[in-house]
């Protein structure tokens, strides 16, 4: 008696039939991956610490994107050894919560970014992207010396919020009202910013970023952003929750 499972060869004498077992096949088993997600209210584990971007840091990430720095720099630390030891703890899901696209990149011609937060000086930062050969000679990044010549665009920053609202970013009416005001609030080391730490919270960084406290830069946006990667977690106190469980 033949086995059942000799019968293939139909399939394969055939290329409409097989196109149609292939196209059944694969709907069944997407369906058993993507329908359970619809029942979970979220797939990502909060993380205390973790918060929306500030208008300025938007504005710095929407620069990172528009000029393409997420083809060269990662934000994703993988749980290999090597990896931990050089960029520090690995990336958790929720640092990404707020991303909208994610910046985990595929590629690093330059290093990962994920922990780049505090590690170097806001002058560092603007050297770098003004002449990124005078701090790190083996450098093969492009100049970015025009974002300390560009006004940063205010108007449309209530927008951005709103629009971050419609894909699940929770900023509040109040948030977006402000929005203006703390972009420029966040980048002059002098304001009152007892409103801003109270939207965004007292870790929030508010100094002049770019060296030049008589504008409001790209250079300004950017580095904020920057500044800010991977300093969200408390990793020491996650790790001592980790050890409890």
């Amino acid at each position: 008696m033949k086995s059942v499972w000799n019968k293939h060869g139909v399939l394969e004498r055939r290329s409409i039939l097989l196109t149609v077992a292939i196209l059944l096949v694969v709907s069944v088993g997407g369906l058993v991956e993507i329908a359970p997600l619809f029942y979970l209210e979220s797939t990502i584990e909060e993380v205390e610490g973790v918060r929306p971007y500030t208008p300025l840091e938007l504005a710095g990430r929407d620069i990172y994107i528009r000029e393409g720095c997420y083809t060269c720099h990662s934000q994703m630390v993988r749980p290999l050894r090597d990896e931990v030891e050089r960029y520090g703890h690995y990336s958790l899901a929720a640092e990404s919560m707020y991303d909208h696209p994610f910046q985990w990149g595929s590629k690093r011609t330059g290093p990962d970014l994920a922990r780049v937060g505090g590690k170097y000086s806001d002058a560092w930062h603007s050297d770098h992207l003004i002449d990124p050969r005078s701090v790190v000679p083996e450098s093969v990044m492009p100049p970015y010396a025009f974002l300390a010549q560009k006004e940063l665009e205010q108007k449309d920053v209530e927008a951005k919020l709103a629009a971050m609202t419609k894909v699940g970013v929770p900023y509040t009416q109040g948030m977006i009202d402000a929005a203006q005001a703390d972009l420029r609030t966040q980048a002059d080391p002098f304001a009152s910013s007892r409103d801003f730490r109270g939207r965004y919270g007292e870790a929030v960084l508010q100094r002049d970023f770019d060296g030049d406290p008589a504008r409001l830069t790209e250079m300004d946006a950017l580095i904020a952003y920057l500044q800010m990667l991977g300093t969200l977690v408390d990793f020491s106190t996650y790790e001592a929750e980790e050890s409890l469980r």
